[in-house]
C-alpha cells in the first residue's frame, strides 16, 4: 500500500512538473506549483526528484515568484514569496546549487525577510530562509558573500529582537565568526556588540543550567580586536561577565560546570588581559581565585597517570595556562597592582607547584607525541615561567633542558602545524612568530639560564648555540622582509634582541666556545652585513644597539678570522658601529644655568633605558678592537668622531658629564692615541690636553704627553 502511495505521489509530481514546464495557463501553473511546494515542505521529495524540479523550472520561476506583487484572490499577501522561498530552500539542499550566483544574489532578500516583522502564519518563510543561509554557508564562497552582503547584521537583529528562529540566527552567527571573525567585527561591530550585550545580560541574570551553556557560546563573541575595553558598551558587557563568572566560580561546582567557566575566563584574558577585573578587594580575590583554580586543574590533570584522562582535559588545561600566564604577569606588576604582596607570595608558591606538574608531564612525552599542540602550549607556558622565575625548580628545569632544546630544534627544522592547530580563542599565536616557533617562547628563559654555569653547560652540550645561530639567521630574513613597512615592534624583532642577549652571555662567559664553534663565524658574518642595513632604519635602535655591541664583542675574539681582515663588510660594520656609538650624546641647554650640558641625543632618548647598558659595553668592546685592527683608527678619523667629541667636551659644563661616561670616552681615546699618530695629532690639535685635564682623564693625559 505504501509503495503504491509513493508511486501515486511521484506520478502526481511528474504531471505537475510537466504543467510547470509546458503550460502557459497561470491558474494551471499556480495549482501545480502549490502541489510541488506542498510535497517539498512535507519532505516527500528525494535528491533525484529535487533535481527534476530544478531542471523543469530552473531559477526563473522562483525569481518571478519573489518579484511578483499581488497574489491570487483569497490568498495571503506573501503567498508568492513563500512559494519562491520554498523552491529555493529545496534547491539549496543540492550543494552545487547552493553556491550558484542566482542563490548568492538572493542574500539581500533573505536578510530583508529576517529583519521584517513576521506573522505567525509566515514562519515557514523564515524556516526556508534559514535553510538557504545554512546551505550557502556550507559552500566555498558562501561565508564571504554572507559577510559582505550584510547577513551578520540581519542575524544579529533577529537574535537581539528574539524573532522567530532566533536560535538558528545564533547558530549561523557562531559559524560565520568561526570562519571570518575579523571581517565580521570590522563590518558589524555595533550589531555584534548588541548580541554580546544580550548574551552577557542573560549570563548574569539566569540561575539555571543556561548559565553554563552560555559559557560555551560567549567566547565566540569576544573579539581580540577591536578591544572591548575601548567602548562603553563593551565595558558594560565585560563587567557583567566578570560578575557572572565571580558568581559561578565562587560556588561549589561539578567539573562539567567549572571547565566552561575557566575557558570563558581565559578567553577574556586573551582579549583584554586583566583589564576586565576591577581593582579593589573583590577583584583581587577573584583574580587570586581564578589563578588558584587554574593551578589546581593543571596539577590534577598533569599528575594523572592515565593518558586517556589527560587527553580529554587538554582544552581546559590550555585555558588554565592562559590564566596562569596572567597570574605571572600580575605577580610581577609593580604599577597599580591588582594583587597585594601576601596574595602574590601565595600565588607564586601555588604556581610553582603547577609548573612542577607541567615539567613532570613533559618528561613523560614520547617522540611520536611532539606534534601535539598541547605539548606546544605546555612548553610555551613553561617558557613564560622560566623567563621570570629562574630561581625556582632549578634542578627540575635543568633536567628538562635537553628535551626543550630537542623539541625546539625539531619544530624549527621540520616545520610543524602544532601551534597553528591551537584554538585561537585559547592560545594566541598571533604575531610574526612561525607556527613552529617554540624557540620564541623559550628565548627569554634561555637568556637567564645562559648567565648561570650549570644550565649554560647543558644548553651548550645539547647544541643550543648552533640552533640559536640558525634561528637568528632565519628571523633576520623574516625581519628584513618587514623592514621599511611601518609595523610596530614585532615578535621577530623581540626574538632577535633576546637572542643577542643570549649570545652576549656566551661571549662573556665562554669566549673559547666562540673561537671554537664554526657557527659563530657565520653569525659574525651576518652581523657584519646586517648592521649597516639596520642602523639607518627608523624605530629599530634597540635591535641595532644589540647587534652593534654583540658584533664588537665577538670581533675581539674572532679578530684573526678571514672575514674581519679589512674586508669591505668588516669596514662597513665598524663604520655603522662607530656611527651608533658616536651619535648617542649631544650638547643641549642646561635648565639650571646659561651654559650647555651633555645629554642623550633626541633620537636615542625614547630607547635609552634599553640601549644604555649596551652602549657602555659597546664602547669597551670598541676600545679593545682598536689595537687588533690596524685599519680601525683610520675609520674613526673618517667618521670625524674625534672632532665631534672634542667639541662636545669643550662646550658643555664638566659637571654635566658623569664619571661613567668620562671613563667610556677615555677607554676608546687612550687606545686610539696608543695605536695611531694621526689620531693623537687630531686630539692634540683640538685642545685634547686641556679637556683631558679638565675631566680628570689621567690615563689620556699621560698618553698625550708621551712622545
Amino acid at each position: 500500500a505504501m509503495a503504491s502511495e509513493a508511486g501515486d505521489r511521484n506520478s502526481t509530481l511528474r504531471r505537475c512538473l510537466g504543467v510547470l514546464r509546458d503550460s502557459r495557463n497561470d491558474s494551471e501553473q499556480f495549482a501545480a506549483l502549490l502541489l510541488v511546494t506542498k510535497a517539498v515542505r512535507a519532505g516527500e521529495v528525494d535528491a533525484k526528484t529535487r533535481r527534476q524540479i530544478f531542471d523543469a523550472i530552473g531559477f526563473t520561476f522562483p525569481n518571478r515568484l519573489l518579484a511578483s506583487g499581488q497574489p491570487p484572490a483569497g490568498c495571503p499577501e506573501d503567498t508568492f514569496r513563500a512559494l519562491g522561498l520554498t523552491l529555493l530552500a529545496c534547491f539549496c539542499t543540492d550543494p552545487e546549487l547552493a553556491g550558484h550566483s542566482q542563490i548568492l544574489n538572493k542574500i539581500p532578500t533573505f536578510n530583508d525577510i529576517l529583519v521584517s516583522p513576521c506573522s505567525p502564519d509566515n514562519t515557514s518563510m523564515i524556516d526556508d530562509v534559514y535553510q538557504c543561509l545554512s546551505a550557502i554557508m556550507a559552500t566555498t564562497r558562501g561565508p564571504r558573500e554572507l559577510v559582505t552582503k550584510g547577513t551578520v547584521s540581519a542575524l544579529c537583529q533577529a537574535y537581539v529582537n528574539c524573532s522567530y528562529g532566533s536560535n538558528c540566527a545564533l547558530t549561523l552567527l557562531l559559524g560565520l565568526l568561526a570562519i571570518a571573525e575579523v571581517k565580521c567585527w570590522q563590518r558589524d561591530t555595533p550589531h555584534l556588540l548588541a548580541v554580546l550585550s544580550k548574551l552577557s545580560d542573560d549570563f548574569l541574570k539566569t540561575e539555571d543550567m543556561t548559565k553554563f551553556e552560555l559559557c560555551e557560546v560567549l567566547p565566540h563573541f569576544i573579539p581580540l580586536s577591536p578591544p572591548l575595553t575601548q567602548d562603553s558598551q563593551g565595558l558594560e558587557c565585560l563587567h557583567r561577565l566578570y560578575k557572572g563568572l565571580a558568581n559561578i566560580l565562587g560556588s561549589k561546582l561539578s567539573q562539567s560546570q567549572r571547565d566552561p567557566a575557566l575557558k570563558l575566563a581565559a578567553c577574556l584574558v586573551q582579549a583584554c588581559g586583566s583589564e576586565w577585573i576591577p581593582a579593589g578587594s573583590a577583584g583581587s580575590k577573584f583574580l587570586a581565585l581564578l589563578v588558584n583554580l587554574a593551578c589546581v586543574e593543571v596539577r590534577l590533570t598533569l599528575e594523572e597517570p592515565d593518558p586517556f584522562k589527560v587527553e580529554g582535559k587538554k582544552e581546559v588545561v590550555t585555558a588554565c595556562y592562559v590564566l596562569i600566564e596572567m597570574g605571572i604577569q600580575e605577580c610581577l606588576r609593580e604599577e597599580k597592582p591588582l594583587l597585594e604582596e601576601v596574595q602574590k607570595m601565595q600565588l607564586m608558591r601555588i604556581m610553582e607547584e603547577a609548573f612542577g606538574a607541567v615539567i613532570f608531564y613533559l618528561r613523560q612525552v614520547k617522540q611520536e607525541e611532539l606534534q601535539d599542540p598541547f605539548i606546544f602550549a605546555s612548553v610555551r607556558i613553561l617558557g613564560a615561567w622560566i623567563a621570570e622565575e629562574t630561581s625556582s625548580l632549578k634542578q627540575e628545569i635543568c633536567e628538562l633542558l635537553p628535551f626543550l632544546v630537542h623539541y625546539a630544534k625539531k619544530l624549527f627544522k621540520e616545520g610543524s602545524p602544532a601551534a597553528s592547530l591551537l584554538q585561537p580563542e585559547l592560545v594566541s599565536t598571533k604575531g610574526s612568530g612561525l607556527p613552529q616557533d617554540a624557540l620564541r617562547f623559550l628565548l627569554p628563559g634561555f637568556c637567564h639560564l645562559t648567565a648561570e654555569d650549570r644550565p649554560r653547560d647543558i644548553l651548550i652540550s645539547e647544541g643550543a648555540p648552533a640552533l640559536l645561530c640558525e634561528y637568528f639567521l632565519h628571523q633576520w630574513e623574516v625581519l628584513t622582509s618587514e623592514l621599511g613597512s611601518l609595523t610596530p615592534l614585532t615578535s621577530t624583532e623581540m626574538s632577535l634582541q633576546t637572542a643577542c642577549g643570549i649570545f652576549l652571555n656566551l661571549v662573556v662567559t665562554v669566549p673559547d666556545l666562540i673561537r671554537r664553534d664554526k657557527t659563530f663565524s657565520s653569525l659574525m658574518d651576518l652581523l657584519l652585513k646586517s648592521l649597516p642595513l639596520l642602523l639607518p632604519q627608523k624605530d629599530h635602535l634597540v635591535l641595532a644597539a644589540n647587534m652593534a655591541t654583540l658584533g664588537l664583542m665577538m670581533a675581539r675574539i674572532l679578530a684573526s678570522s678571514a672575514v674581519l681582515q679589512g674586508t669591505q663588510s668588516a669596514k662597513e660594520f665598524f663604520r655603522a658601529a662607530i656611527c651608533f656609538l658616536s651619535q648617542a650624546h649631544t650638547a643641549q641647554a642646561d635648565p639650571g644655568s646659561d651654559g650647555l650640558a651633555a645629554a642623550v641625543s633626541p633620537a636615542y632618548t625614547s630607547a635609552w633605558a634599553d640601549v644604555r647598558e649596551l652602549w657602555f659595553l659597546g664602547m669597551q668592546a670598541l676600545a679593545s678592537c682598536v689595537p687588533l685592527f690596524p685599519w680601525l683608527p683610520q675609520a674613526i678619523l673618517q667618521a670625524q668622531w674625534l672632532e665631534g667629541l672634542s667639541e662636545l667636551l669643550t662646550r658643555v659644563s664638566p659637571a654635566s658629564v658623569d664619571f661613567e661616561l668620562i671613563t667610556a670616552f677615555q677607554g676608546v681615546l687612550v687606545e686610539l692615541v696608543r695605536a695611531s699618530k694621526p689620531c693623537r695629532d687630531v686630539i692634540l690639535s683640538h685642545h685634547g690636553g686641556e679637556w683631558a685635564n679638565l675631566y680628570g682623564m689621567a690615563a689620556l693625559e699621560q698618553c698625550l704627553s708621551e712622545q
